[in-house]
């Protein structure tokens, strides 16, 4: 009988493939893409058979820890371990810390999943016969990978070729390749025997850490410092930035991979995708007669194979043909699909200007352990957001130095706490919190609290809090 299997979710990334969705602060595997569940959460769902997996743990960020711990929440799923990267070191740091945790936990003969978290993938027969014929042959000792059956001459991925079969399902990597040229990846398909690089792994904790002592000794190194020096914060293990960061930045397959002689591929016919690009995200939609996936407040007409997505604002597209148009709360994406893949260049020109550079960091709504809020109008000296406040959560007890706030109730009720008063505020009530009091907001009901809030003074920005009191560990 084959041991359990724990998870590894890589969920750090900051891609911004899929601009104006994806941002530094608002990455793609924690929204909604395909589906009601964001990627991090349908891979969640992925691992979620207690007969076959440990519970997950997932490596991320500061930034991201509590979107993490929320989306788990609302799927009803136990995690392992919340740990934070302190800073970005690529793939192979996060694995060797994975591998250390897991043999802690679990023991050294564990086997570790590693996932990306951003993947859209279906679990089939087929998904699950893949899993255990790596799981086999991980048990055997190999470090093992999945390869996907390109659909076409893809020059997005690397490829690895098949060699000698190793048992059932299982291969010898051969070796890995580059991404290619659009030429080079039709000789690969051709050739017959190339798969895509998946950026799955599969194998023993022990087994993982004894290959990078032996071909990325400071990668391994580095995480043991991290882990010995690690600390408990709330729900989250906060890794030793000491330690971590000394790790070189590489992914595992530069670090691991392609060096090792122990590497085998599980060649996967599975439904896939990383959705790295929005021509990927309109061929796993549900497109309709006309060829299109559209989604949100819009209207389509005379237009066919496009992909359509608008969260604000209605959008009303006519005669094209082969386009993506993609509305966010504060920017519009206009491109052809085919073009997909040189979204990153527009970015960095984005990024570049000062005038627009806070379109690819953060969008106006923010989310917060305790709910978030959304900037709707700002100008000089004043600001105006909408607040959200989950049921029974209160914000930190805090003060500014710089500004002053009046608060309008315009959902549910509000707990307002004012230096020494309390005071409940219902629907159409208002208050004003001066400058530099000591005050706090919670939600005392059981729906959801929405405030408008109207901040007035010479300095606006997130910084300007200093917190007194917070169940969220900010302080």
């Amino acid at each position: 009988m084959l041991a359990k299997i724990v998870p590894v979710i890589m969920a750090g990334g900051k891609g911004t493939r899929l601009w104006p969705l994806s941002r530094a602060t608002a990455a793609k595997q924690f929204l909604k893409l395909v589906g009601e569940e964001t990627l991090f959460q349908a891979t969640l769902q992925r691992v979620s058979d207690a007969s076959v997996y440990e519970a997950p743990l997932v490596i991320t960020n500061e930034e991201f820890r509590f979107l993490v711990a929320e989306q788990a929440r609302e799927q009803g799923v136990a995690l392992s371990g919340i740990v934070l990267e302190p800073i970005a070191r690529n793939t192979a740091a996060a694995v060797a810390v994975a591998a250390r945790i897991v043999a802690d936990k679990f023991g050294d003969d564990s086997l570790l999943l590693v996932l990306p978290s951003d993947h859209a993938i279906t679990v089939n027969d087929t998904y699950k016969s893949c899993v255990r014929s790596a799981c086999l042959t991980a048990a055997s000792g190999k470090l093992v990978t999945f390869g996907i059956q390109p659909s076409g001459p893809a020059t997005g991925y690397g490829y690895i070729e098949l060699g000698t079969q190793l048992g059932e399902g299982a291969y010898a990597v051969n070796r890995f390749v580059e991404k290619p040229s659009a030429e080079k990846a039709i000789a690969l398909l051709e050739a017959g025997n190339y798969y895509w690089n998946s950026g799955m792994f599969l194998f023993q904790a022990a087994k993982v850490m004894a290959e990078l002592e032996e071909y990325a000794p400071e990668v391994l190194a580095a995480a043991h410092v991290a882990v010995d020096s690690s600390r408990v914060d709330t729900d989250f293990v906060r890794l030793g930035f000491e330690g971590f960061s000394q790790a070189p930045a590489i992914s595992i397959d530069y670090a691991l991979m392609e060096k090792t002689t122990n590497a085998a591929v599980v060649p996967s016919p599975i439904a896939w995708s990383d959705l790295g690009s929005w021509d990927a995200v309109w061929k796993i939609g549900e497109q309709n007669a006309e060829g299109n996936v559209v989604k949100g407040n819009a209207t389509v007409h005379n237009t066919t194979n496009s992909l359509v997505m608008s969260h604000t604002s209605h959008l009303a597209v006519q005669g094209l043909d082969g386009v993506a148009v993609i509305a966010s709360e504060d920017a519009v994406f206009v491109g052809r699909l085919e073009d997909a893949q040189e979204i990153g260049t527009l970015v960095k020109r984005l990024a570049a200007d000062k005038n627009t550079a806070r379109l690819t960091e953060s969008h106006p709504t923010s989310l917060r352990p305790w709910g978030g809020y959304t900037t709707m109008l700002s100008g000089d000296r004043f600001q105006v957001k909408r607040l959200f406040v989950h049921p029974g959560k209160m914000l930190s007890l805090q003060k500014h130095f710089h500004r002053s706030e009046h608060w309008i109730c315009v959902k549910g009720a509000a707990e307002v706490t004012i230096d020494d008063k309390m005071t409940i505020l219902h629907e159409n009530q208002s208050i004003y919190i001066p400058q530099g009091s000591v005050h706090r907001l919670g939600n005392p009901g059981k729906i959801l609290l929405e405030m408008i809030e109207i901040q007035t003074g010479s300095y606006l920005a997130e910084d300007d809090i200093v917190r007194l009191v917070d169940e969220f560990g900010r302080i």
